[in-house]
């Protein structure tokens, strides 16, 4: 595991698998390398069912942009569900003269380099949501990298770049209060958040998704039943309403799916950064 926002995941789903199996499950952070420390030590520990990772996006870039890493992603794991999911929106500053996600991107296409978006880095979410945006709508919103997640958000709130991709943690309270428009949600349903947002297919832009998320996996060889079991207690998990309450303080969406749809969706979202990486000419830092 990595820290950061993985860890009040982690603390969330250890406490109701510990409470399910009557067996405590400690978190062991272990940043370092964009999480490929953490996930190498994954991939070699033992397969008895007593070691389990949360990983998340970050994950499916490295694989996505890197040649050599310690380890296989679609090989070197047992992958189960992903718990947790925490959608994107487009958004832009109230100067930009659009109000909806086809004005804008009429507007950006009659303007090539007039318009940018920030980022919280090179190579990260908001970086690659932004070049998936110009990819499917055919524009140049010109990139502009902050120092960090927090900073691009001062920064557009601040009127210093026009649009981001942007998760609804930070989205939500600055269009409540009109320091940022919203324009759509970056996934394949409204969220409960902006009931009255369309998603960006609604809006014209289909494909253009982009969501945060924190799944569990298992070394490779993890017995099958071990594998069901943590699968039954996840479904479990994913169905109480106080798991859902504590995850959605941190601004996440509980979310449970098969191990063959998570697998599914890794190599999906494993070729997406490829793809918008190599369009883009993205590379890790």
């Amino acid at each position: 595991m990595v820290g950061g926002s993985y860890d009040p995941v982690a603390r969330v789903v250890s406490q109701y698998l510990s409470e399910d199996f009557g067996q405590q499950i400690i978190v062991d952070n272990r940043p370092g390398a964009s999480g490929m420390i953490g996930a190498d030590i994954l991939a070699r520990s033992n397969a008895d069912g007593y070691t389990i990772g949360l990983l998340g996006n970050n994950h499916t870039i490295i694989s996505a942009l890197r040649d050599r890493i310690p380890y296989d992603l679609l090989k070197d794991f047992a992958p189960i569900s992903r718990v947790g999911v925490v959608d994107n929106a487009v958004v832009v500053h109230p100067s930009v003269p659009a109000k909806t996600l086809a004005e804008f991107v009429a507007l950006a296409r009659a303007n090539p380099g007039k318009f940018n978006y920030g980022s919280g880095g090179a190579a990260g979410t908001t970086h690659f949501g932004g070049e998936l945006f110009n990819s499917l709508a055919g524009t140049k919103v010109v990139h502009v990298p902050y120092k960090g997640g927090g900073s691009a958000v001062a920064g557009i709130v601040a009127g210093e770049v026009h649009m981001m991709v942007l998760n609804m943690i930070n989205a939500d309270p600055h269009m409540r209060t009109g320091r940022l428009r919203g324009l759509a949600i970056a996934a394949k349903q409204r969220h409960p958040l902006a009931p009255t947002l369309p998603t960006t297919a609604e809006a014209g832009l289909p494909g253009l998704e982009m969501s945060q998320w924190y799944g569990i996996l298992t070394p490779l060889r993890t017995p099958r039943t071990v594998q069901t079991t943590l699968g039954t207690a996840l479904q479990k998990l994913a169905g109480r309403d106080d798991a859902r309450a504590k995850m959605a303080t941190q601004g996440i969406a509980v979310y449970f799916e098969t191990p063959a749809e998570f697998a599914k969706f890794l190599r999906e979202d494993i070729e997406l950064y490829r793809r918008v990486g190599r369009e883009a000419n993205i590379r890790p830092d």
